[in-house]
């Protein structure tokens, strides 16, 4: 099996002052062509610990990706470390120094001296060209072990990997061969609940079950081998039999689902807000296409009031969706009402009749979550009437405390 890892350097991805965005995107990128990454590892702007570390990844790996310390600063210790752990000398690299000079130039701009220390690289080292920064990347040999050294910078940094390095992995390793994943995003249920429904599953080989919850959804996602589309739709239809009734999307996201199902049956649609503070609005804007469809909207203070004083929440709901729908002229209108005592009520206007529920939260969730998880009910409930579906669902984060539907004909 081939061994891939990768090493991340400086103080402000080990501390956390920001979020190490190019491992995760690198992980999905190797993993898409077969490359999986077996190790992750982080270290600091410290010459010992990342000459350490390079040694200890050099007798257990057979490929290192190397993020970060390509930079002119003192702190960019990544080639001086490469040198010591290969027992080898930096050098200067004459060509690099001339594409230094030819990038300021450009820019009508004297090359700072400090950026020369950027074309000093361990000897014997191939260069990764980097054509949009200054940072030159390099590959050098440490105990069997190919190690790739890529500057920080997210742009420069996919550049390479993309356009260089995983063309010099296929080169080196052509018998490996990538994986397809397959993803259905669920909504209103557990990962416990699916693995129930789902580890009854005989998957033929080469194929194995992943999952990854976020709120509010959790994937399901179905690994298996690169263009066997036959087997992989075959086990996907499989699977959604299983959980269709949590299943909002396959291969997309709700939000671009729910924008497709929009263009397809072109009906109009407002909304009226309390609890979620124009989330919905943005959400059902997010497809710009669909968004045509989507050009009125309210959102309404806690301090509203809707329908009369004594009127309950779902009664004030359903009214409010008509009166939208109405007024603003649309063939769908969509609310949400504000949340009290931990309960709400979303409801649906449309051309076949109105539809409404009151839910409240089974725990505490923070002010931003509980937005959240009440425009996705909404959308949810959108996305149902659209795609012909039954309009209530059992969320296991939420409980129903009522549900109502008025037929058009008594509207």
């Amino acid at each position: 099996m081939l061994k891939i890892a990768m090493l991340s350097t400086g103080e402000e991805v080990l501390h956390g002052d920001i979020v190490d965005t190019n491992a995760a995107w690198l992980s999905q990128l190797f993993f898409e062509n077969g490359y999986s990454l077996t190790k992750r590892s982080t270290v600091g702007d410290e010459n010992s610990a990342l000459v350490e570390e390079l040694l200890m990844l050099s007798f257990n790996c057979d490929v290192v990706i190397v993020n970060g310390g390509l930079g002119p600063t003192s702190d960019d210790l990544s080639a001086e470390a490469a040198s010591i752990a290969a027992e080898t000398e930096l050098v200067e690299f004459p060509e690099w120094v001339e594409r230094l000079e030819k990038f300021f130039a450009a820019r009508h701009m004297m090359m700072p001296e400090s950026n020369r220390k950027q074309a000093m690289l361990p000897r014997g080292a191939t260069l990764i060209d980097n054509p949009i920064g200054t940072a030159c990347g390099f590959k050098v040999r440490i105990n069997e072990c190919d190690f790739y050294f890529t500057p920080g910078v997210p742009s420069e940094f996919k550049l390479m990997a993309e356009t260089q390095i995983l063309p010099d992995l296929k080169h080196s390793f052509p018998q490996v061969q990538g994986m397809d994943c397959s993803k259905l995003h669920t909504f209103g249920t557990s990962e416990s609940a699916l693995s129930d429904s789902l580890d009854k599953i005989q998957l033929p080989q080469g194929y194995f079950l992943g999952y990854r919850s976020y709120l509010p959804y959790i994937e399901v996602k179905l690994f298996g081998p690169k263009g066997d589309v036959d087997t992989r739709v075959k086990l996907l239809q499989l699977i959604f039999k299983l959980i269709e009734p949590n299943v909002v999307s396959v291969d997309e996201s709700m939000q671009q689902h729910v924008g497709h199902l929009i263009l397809e049956k072109r009906l109009s649609i407002s909304t009226a807000e309390q609890s979620t503070q124009g989330s919905l609005s943005h959400w059902l804007h997010s497809n710009e296409e669909a968004a045509e469809f989507c050009g009125h909207g309210w959102v309404l203070g806690n301090k509203v009031d809707v329908g009369q004083a004594d009127q309950d929440s779902l009664a004030a709901a359903l009214a409010l969706a008509g009166a939208t729908k109405e007024k603003c002229a649309t063939d769908i209108a969509i609310v949400t009402g504000k949340v009290v005592e931990q309960r709400f009520s979303v409801a649906i206007s449309t051309r076949d009749g109105e539809w409404g529920q009151t839910l409240s939260f089974n725990r505490k969730f923070t002010k931003a979550d509980q937005v959240l998880l009440i425009t996705t009910v909404a959308a949810d409930m959108l996305r149902r009437y659209l795609a012909g579906k039954p309009m209530f669902a059992n969320y296991s984060s939420l409980k129903r405390d009522r549900e109502m539907f008025v037929p058009q004909s008594l509207l």
